[in-house]
Order: structure tokens, then C-alpha cells, then sequence
């Protein structure tokens, strides 16, 4: 019997199997592809780092540390820092990350260049690795020259790839390789420069490298040190990408959800027109069960068929992502098939499928034999009770599912609280407007008017079904766009004279004078002067730094105990900054300890408190302060922010450097600025904010393009979603249209009766669905990204009348047959 009413019913069932398709499609893909990037992490974190483990320091290693590197066996060993570069040839200037090199390394992996002898030339012969898409921006081959700091260099290659590097850091600063030996004669190492020094190790097989973590992690932090193994490289990656791959799931799941939301409303719609022949089959003796599994098996092999589809499909699928997302991942991914996702694909169509459609199938449990005399409006009792635990069952598994993925208990119950608001406002808002009508009907109305009108609230109507499946699809993509705004938001600069779009970094105390008289003459103004001076923390609240971090039930963040602070010093608060608690000092107070001004993070990463005691080590001074006020600060603006900020009065004597900002009205008094600083005063790095925003405002491009990518297979699932509610519903509205042409209603009436009913629920289902967005939209930038919110147009402009128009037309679509075909043919077609 499934079979053969499957096989009569086999179009309508096919919308079905699509709703399902496209969501498994997404999940296994997906997980495929976190399965496969997990993988080639670990395998490949050796060459990332391009050694067993590093030792690493801000600045030379101390007696102790050198002790440490000399007993381990160092082989290879690099000095890095971001600098200007200037390129004699065409006179350009760029921010690049230096490295000199000096060893073996890398110890695994290569760095591969153009020639591919360069790698192993260039410090014979004294000269540079330039990157090569640098070297393209600026028209240099090898044979030119890089000027950097006092020292110019012959190019002998350029770098393709290399160990240590990504695309989107040698975008922001590109990498130029030099001999470690040159690095000093630059003079680019000067007061508060940030280079960082790394030393290589290579172990035998077998060797235990978190032993050896544990044994003297703790001893280099104590010297300002660390230890770094590969395995470490590997979690970090993992996490780096793991809120990622989080958000593609959760799109995944969603796409899955829609799908079986596709489900419940095609089987709901189904079924119901199938009572009437189970009644029969029930009067002539067949069984709950029986009637029962006719259709719940039909419902099975479908979601058999559509899991078999879907994960072949994502299977094809996964091999387009390493396309999409290579320019984010630090080494190239190669995918393989694994067995989990596929099997979980297969699970997860029978699954889903008989799980949503369950609530459905029960009425032909507890359809009674008189349906085949008369229609029986409203549910049993026994059927709202068994409906009430397929519903539990349903969260249950969606909460389940959910924390699977995102791994976090929080998150999947907001994300199931989430789905349950908007299923239940979408559900609240359809009863109430069913109810509205009802109550509340236009009997002065045209006949077409009126009708459209009563078959929103008349016995076996779709009302509800179709405003959750249009409502969802439209909060879902409208969700998608005001998100995406959000972000770009971050990243814009505005347009304020007060805001600098040129940043000068390492300007030293004998500098500052000469490169204000630099900028003031083209007619640029000097808007900021900060002094910056580098200091750690000695002690929190009486214990000492050193004693914190052997305390194994410590806290406190480890970072904070580690970190080498930049802070200043100033009389007020900047734009970026609002008081959270207690009151900013501008001087430093006669008596007592100095009260400084710490940002939230540092305060909540420190768990200190107004009053508590801090003492800095300042360049070999202890300094005690008490935390006088805390601050919130917006480090998502472009301008310098600090975590600490002291009073005036207290550190103008300290060594220091300076930060110059200054604002250029083009691009080509920007370029003219740079290249005069950089000739000038080459241990001064010069920022352009503009190309930093450009590159922004790439990333972002880049980021939002895979973000509506995997959203498509939502947006998709929703549209098939909606197209197979609207089109299954057609089968009911046959008969009813050819009764209304029997009676004498003409044509052009049955076309515009249709075209109101689907206008209304068009228009309902996707004007809920957006404002919700907006809502949820609102809540993302107010408690997520902390980011103020302007709504988009587009989905009110576009998305609004494109849904409503798709509806409208698949409904017209279902009453052509209708139209073109004599009534007798029609009725005794359904006969049939």
C-alpha cells in the first residue's frame, strides 16, 4: 500500500524529498570539510612552525634563558619586527615584516621561492627575499634593491610561501627576509620597537615535547620567555578556525531545519487530504498500525532517498570549499572522504524526516471511520496529548543537535530559545489574524474580496503552514543582510577632521621635534603626540607576578602576567573611551600610590577592583599604583587605544617613544609624506589607515561572499520549502476552485480570489519574518558585537515584494489547470 500510493502521488512527494535534500547536503559538506581542515592541521603544524618547538622573547634572551637555548641545541634562530622598506627603483615605500634568519631554519617545510635556488643564496650573497605579490605591486625583479633602515639589499627572490606566514598578515604587512647578521647595522632595534626573537628546535622520534613544555615553561615566563610546540600551533589553528566552522554548522542546521519545516507542512498537507481514504480503510478493517505505517514508511524511504541524495551532493560540495576559503587558511587543504559525516547524512534523512512529519502522521492514528460520512473540524484530546510530546521531541533533538555542534550549552539553549520565539511568534501572529478576520469580516466586501478572505480561516486552510515556511525563509535571509551590515559598520572610518588616517609608530624622544617639522610644513596638521612607554606587571595586589603563575589554582588571565604593556600618559579620556567606574585622575596626587586607568578587559582578565594595588616594573623602576577608575574602551575605532593610562606628572622622565598622527587629504601627499619620512627617519613605521581599511573592507568582502555562499543552500531550502508548501496545497484548492466554476464563477474571478489569498499570506509571512530579523539583528549588535545598527534596505526593498511576487505566482501557477480545463474534467480527474 506505501508503495502504490507513494507511486501515485510520486510529484508531490518529490517536493518532499527536496526540502531535505539541500539541508543534508549543507551538513555533510560542512562537517566533511571540518573533519578534513582538523586533519591537515595536525599533520601539517610541523610545517607551519617549521620546527618541533620554538622559545621565543620580545626581546635578547637573558642569561638564563641563553643558558636554556644552549643546553636544548638550537638550530636555526630569527629576529622579527614590522618596518618601513623603501624601494629605490620607483621610490615606493611599504610596511613589511622583517625576518633575518640565521640556521637551518625552517626545519620543516621550505620557503619556496622564485628561483628556487634563492632560498638558499640569499645570505650568501648578502641580500633579500622580497614577497612576491610585493614585488609584483611595484614592479620589482630580481636584481633590484630594498632599502631597509640604514642598509640597502640586492633582491635575489621573491617568497611564495613560508613557514610562520599566512595570506591575510603578509597582506597587511608583507615579509622581506634578510640575513640575521645585517639585522643590527639597520638600526631598526632601537627603544620600544616590537621585534621578537624566535629560536628552533628539532627533536628525535619519540621525544617528549610536553614534558619538556611543563619542565621550563614555568622558568621562562619568569625571564619573559616562552615555549611554543607544534601541538600548540595545531589548537590554536583549531580554535582560530573553530568559531568559523561553528557559524557554517549552525548555517548548515538551519538549511536543515528549513528543510524540515518543509517536511511538516508538505506531509501536513498531505495527510490531510488522505483522512478521508484512511476513514475507508479503516471501515474495511485495517488497523491503527497499519494505516499508520503506510505512510510513515512512504515518509522513511523518502528520507533515505533524500539523506542517499544529500550526501552525495555535500560530498561533491566540500571540494569547492579549499576554493573558497584558501586565502584564510595558512596551507593548502586536502580533501578526503570520511565515513562520519556520511553515515550521519544517511541518519540524520531518515531521522529528521520521520521525526517532523510524526506530528502529522499521527491524526491517521486517531482518524476516526465516521470521516468518510462527515468532515471533523478540530484535534481529539488523545491527539493533542501525543502532539505536545512529539513537539518536546523535537526541541529536544534541535537542543541536542545544536550543542553538538557549537559545543556550548548556552549557545544551543539561545539558539533553540531563539527558534522557539520565532516559530511561536510567526504561529501566535497567524491564529490572531485567522481570528482578526473572522471576527471582524468585511461583509460589505466584493464576492472575490470576501472569498479570499474566508479561505484563510476556513476548515483544512494552510494559513498557519505557509506563514511559518514564508516567515522563516524571509527571518532567516533579512538576518543574513542586517548582520552582514553590522560588520561592515566596524570598519568604516568616519569622516571627522579630527581623525587621523596616518599613524607614526617607534618615533624616538630625539626624533619627535624633527618629524613634526616634517609634516607641519605641506600644511598637515599634528593631531596626536603620545608618548608610549613599555612596561610588566611585578606584582597584583601584594603577590608577586612570579609566585602567581606557579599557583596552579590560579585565575587570573596568564596573558596578563606575561604581557608587555604599552601605556602613556595624559590628562582626559578620548573618544574611543567612556567611564565604566571611579574618576579618571589628571595628576598624579602629592601623596600616596598613583592612581591609573585601566580598559574592562584588563581589569576582568587582572580581577582587580577600584583601590586594588598594582606595582609595574618599569624598565628595571618598581612603580606601586592603585587602580583609580576603570575604562570601557571601543577598540574596534581607528585610533590608538590603551589598556592603561597614568596620570600626568609621573612618567615623563622614562624612556619613551612616540606616536605622531596626522591626517593627508590624498593619496598622493600621503605617498610623498611616507617617502620622505622613510628617508629621513627609517626606524619610523608609517600606517596608512586608508590601505588598512581597504584591506578591511576586502577581508570583509571576502568574508561576507562565503557567509551568503553557505547561506544560499538556507535561502534555497527555504524558497523549495516554500514552493512545495504552496504547490502541495494546490491538490486542496483544486476542487473547491471547480466547485466555484460549476456554480457559474468565471475566470478572471477564481484568479483574482487566488491572488489575494496568496497576497495576504505573502505579504504577512514575509513582513513578520523581517521585522523579527530586525529585532534579533538589533540584539546582535547591542549584546554581541557592541556595535550600533543601521537597518538595511534591502530586505524591505527587495526582499518584501521578491517574496511576496514568489508566492503570488507559484499560487497562480497552481490554478492553471484549473482555468484550462472544463470542470467535469477536472472532478472526474480528482476521481480518478
Amino acid at each position: 500500500m506505501a508503495w502504490r500510493d507513494g507511486k501515485a502521488s510520486g510529484k508531490r512527494l518529490l517536493l518532499f524529498m527536496a526540502s531535505i535534500i539541500l539541508g543534508i547536503a549543507a551538513v555533510v559538506s560542512i562537517q566533511s570539510f571540518s573533519e578534513n581542515l582538523k586533519e591537515n592541521i595536525a599533520a601539517q603544524s610541523k610545517e607551519l612552525m617549521g620546527a618541533d618547538y620554538i622559545i621565543d622573547s620580545n626581546q635578547l634572551p637573558t642569561e638564563k634563558v641563553q643558558k636554556i637555548i644552549d643546553s636544548l641545541g638550537s638550530s636555526g634562530r630569527e629576529v622579527s619586527f614590522a618596518s618601513m622598506a623603501a624601494f629605490p627603483k620607483n621610490s615606493a615605500t611599504k610596511l613589511v615584516q622583517i625576518r633575518g634568519i640565521d640556521g637551518e631554519f625552517p626545519l620543516y617545510g621550505e620557503i619556496e621561492t622564485v628561483p628556487a635556488t634563492a632560498a638558499n643564496e640569499y645570505r650568501s650573497k648578502n641580500g633579500a627575499l622580497v614577497d612576491a605579490t610585493l614585488m609584483l605591486q611595484y614592479k620589482l625583479k630580481v636584481g633590484d634593491s630594498v632599502k631597509v633602515g640604514e642598509l640597502t639589499f640586492p633582491i635575489i627572490g621573491s617568497v611564495v610561501s613560508s613557514p610562520g606566514s599566512n595570506a591575510i598578515s603578509t597582506t597587511v604587512a608583507p615579509p622581506v627576509i634578510l640575513p640575521f647578521s645585517f639585522i643590527e647595522n639597520t638600526g631598526l632595534l632601537q627603544t620600544g620597537s616590537r621585534y621578537k626573537y624566535n629560536y628552533y628546535f628539532k627533536t628525535k622520534t619519540g621525544f617528549d615535547v610536553e614534558a619538556l613544555d611543563k619542565a621550563i615553561d614555568p622558568i621562562l615566563d619568569a625571564e619573559n620567555a616562552d615555549f611554543d610546540s607544534h601541538m600548540s600551533v595545531s589548537q590554536r589553528l583549531g580554535r582560530r578556525y573553530e568559531n568559523f566552522a561553528k557559524f557554517l554548522n549552525l548555517v548548515a542546521f538551519i538549511a536543515l531545519l528549513l528543510g524540515c519545516v518543509g517536511i511538516a507542512s508538505s506531509v501536513h498537507i498531505y495527510i490531510k487530504e488522505k483522512l478521508r481514504g484512511i476513514a475507508v480503510l479503516k471501515c474495511m478493517g485495517a488497523t491503527r498500525r497499519q494505516t499508520f505505517l503506510i505512510y510513515l514508511i512512504q515518509i522513511a524511504g523518502l528520507g533515505l532517498l533524500g539523506g542517499i541524495v544529500g550526501t552525495l551532493l555535500g560530498i561533491g560540495l566540500q571540494q569547492t570549499f579549499p576554493l573558497l576559503l584558501q586565502e584564510f587558511l595558512p596551507f593548502s587543504v586536502e580533501i578526503t572522504t570520511t565515513f562520519q559525516p556520511m553515515a550521519m547524512g544517511l541518519l540524520l534523512g531518515i531521522f529528521m524526516s520521520v521525526l517532523f512529519a510524526l506530528l502529522p502522521l499521527l491524526s491517521t492514528w486517531y482518524v476516526s471511520p465516521l470521516e468518510v460520512l462527515r468532515v471533523q473540524e478540530g484535534s481529539s484530546i488523545e491527539l493533542k496529548r501525543a502532539g505536545v510530546f512529539v513537539l518536546m521531541g523535537i526541541m529536544a533533538f534541535i537542543y541536542f543537535f545544536s550543542l553538538w555542534l557549537l559545543k556550548d550549552a548556552r549557545y544551543a539553549m539561545a539558539f533553540v530559545f531563539g527558534i522557539l520565539v520565532t516559530f511561536s511568534i510567526l504561529a501566535g501572529v497567524s491564529i490572531l489574524f485567522m481570528k482578526a478576520i473572522k471576527k471582524y469580516f468585511p461583509t460589505s466586501w466584493g464576492f472575490t474580496a470576501r472569498t479570499s478572505l474566508l479561505n484563510l480561516f476556513r476548515p483544512n486552510n494552510q494559513t498557519m503552514v505557509l506563514i511559518l515556511a514564508i516567515g522563516v525563509g524571509s527571518f532567516l535571509i533579512s538576518t543574513l543582510y542586517f548582520t552582514k551590515d553590522i560588520l561592515l559598520a566596524k570598519a568604516t572610518l568616519e569622516a571627522n577632521a579630527n581623525n587621523p588616517n596616518i599613524i607614526l609608530l617607534d618615533v624616538q624622544t630625539n626624533q619627535r621635534e624633527e618629524v613634526a617639522q616634517t609634516i607641519t610644513p605641506k600644511g598637515l596638521p599634528i593631531i596626536d603626540n603620545i608618548p608610549i612607554i613599555t612596561m610588566r606587571m611585578h606584582s597584583i595586589k601584594g603577590v608577586p607576578v612570579n609566585d602567581l603563575r606557579l599557583d596552579t589554582t590560579l585565575t587570573i588571565r596568564k596573558w596578563i602576567l606575561n604581557h608587555e604593556f604599552r601605556v602613556t600618559y595624559r590628562d582626559s579620556m578620548v573618544a574611543s573611551e567612556t567611564l565604566a567606574s571611579g574618576e579618571f585622575k589628571r595628576e598624579v596626587p602629592e601623596n600616596g600610590a598613583i592612581p591609573i586607568s585601566l580598559s574592562d578587559n584588563v581589569a576582568r582578565d587582572a580581577q582587580v577592583v577600584l583601590g586594588d594595588t598594582i606595582v609595574f616594573n618599569v624598565q628595571g623602576v618598581l612603580m606601586e599604583t592603585t587602580v583609580g577608575s576603570i575604562r570601557k574602551v571601543d577598540w574596534g575605532r581607528m585610533q590608538v587605544n590603551f589598556s592603561v593610562v597614568f596620570p600626568k606628572g609621573v612618567l615623563e622622565d622614562a624612556p619613551q617613544f612616540h606616536v605622531i598622527t596626522t591626517k593627508a587629504p590624498d593619496s598622493k601627499t600621503s605617498a610623498q609624506l611616507q617617502r620622505e619620512l622613510v628617508t629621513k627617519f627609517p626606524n619610523v613605521s608609517v600606517i596608512d589607515l586608508r590601505q588598512v581599511l581597504t584591506l578591511i573592507q576586502g577581508i570583509l568582502d571576502k568574508i561576507s561572499w562565503v557567509i551568503n555562499f553557505m547561506a544560499f543552500f538556507s535561502i534555497l531550502t527555504g524558497i523549495i520549502v516554500l514552493i512545495g508548501s504552496v504547490r502541495t496545497s494546490k491538490y486542496q484548492r483544486v476542487k473547491e476552485s471547480v466547485l466555484l466554476r460549476t456554480l457559474g464563477a468565471k475566470s478572471n474571478q477564481i484568479l483574482k480570489i487566488t491572488a489575494l489569498e496568496y497576497l495576504y499570506l505573502g505579504v504577512l509571512g514575509s513582513g513578520i519574518g523581517i521585522l523579527l530579523s530586525l529585532i534579533s539583528a538589533q540584539l546582535l549588535a547591542w549584546l554581541v558585537f557592541e556595535s550600533p545598527f543601521v537597518p538595511s534596505w534591502i530586505p524591505f526593498g527587495v526582499l518584501l515584494p521578491g517574496i511576496t511576487i514568489l508566492v503570488l505566482l507559484i499560487g497562480l501557477a497552481n490554478s492553471r489547470s484549473v482555468l484550462n480545463s472544463p470542470p467535469l474534467e477536472v472532478l472526474r480527474k480528482e476521481t480518478r
